[in-house]
């Protein structure tokens, strides 16, 4: 499978101290990738630098064929990047259905060059709240949701991007254990419709069920990338990680 995120020799610093140091792996189109770490290892250090919201001093990331350093988060996600955040903060004031309907107009809209009609628009937003199985809460607001279905409009909002490459992070922290299943299975259907996932999660129960991959971070560092159960049994992880 031809790779679909590239990442070279990443590093990044803040002022004298290495947040990341020559960070290499790449994510194949349609896989499932699980990056893991303990508190401080780089991860989302590592993810704002792919997504734009931080600038790497060194290295390159390159998305779709294209190196994309020095684009900005914005021109990132119209190419087909999407990120959901560990603390889901949605528009309080609009509904649902609304917050749904703004990354469609600013995102969407711009990468193909033509407004979506009302109808188009309405019609994309209730496909979104039905995926994720908020279908009938559509002229809610955010603060009528349980944590789990906060979870999942977070996941609806980055879908709404059309991405190509999904960046879950810590989409199930908090959630009881059925929940979490709730989540897995969403994302197990986004990847089955053709979107890759990198999936940043310290519960290992999901990491385990979910990823075809696991990518490693400790202290700024790759120490570990392959197949999971490969992976858990690497010394250096279970010392860093697992048995940490």
């Amino acid at each position: 499978m031809a790779a679909l995120l590239e990442v070279t020799d990443l590093g990044k610093h803040f002022g004298g101290f290495t947040a990341l140091e020559a960070i290499n792996f790449s994510v194949a189109a349609g896989e499932r990738v699980g990056l893991i770490g303990p508190n401080g290892s780089g991860k989302s250090t590592l993810v704002n630098c792919l997504c734009g919201t931080l600038r790497n001093e060194s290295g390159s990331v390159r998305f779709d064929g294209r190196a994309v350093d020095g684009l900005a988060a914005h021109q990132r996600t119209r190419l087909g990047m999407a990120r959901s955040f560990q603390l889901p903060k949605p528009f309080a004031s609009m509904t649902l259905a609304d917050n749904i309907r703004i990354p469609l107009l600013y995102t969407v809209n711009a990468r193909h060059g033509r407004h979506l009609s009302p109808a188009e628009l309405d019609e994309r937003c209730a496909e979104l709240l039905q995926l994720v199985g908020l279908a009938g809460k559509a002229r809610q607001r955010p603060r009528e949701l349980t944590q789990v279905e906060m979870r999942k409009l977070e996941l609806a909002r980055a879908m709404a991007a059309e991405p190509k490459l999904l960046i879950a992070d810590e989409a199930m922290a908090g959630l009881s254990h059925s929940e979490i299943d709730d989540i897995l299975a969403l994302l197990s259907t986004l990847n089955e419709r053709g979107i890759t996932v990198i999936l940043i999660e310290h519960i290992m129960r999901a990491v385990m069920s979910f990823s075809e991959r696991l990518v490693v971070l400790v202290a700024g560092r790759k120490i570990a990338d392959g197949l999971p159960q490969e992976v858990t049994r690497n010394p250096e992880v279970v010392k860093a990680y697992i048995g940490e």
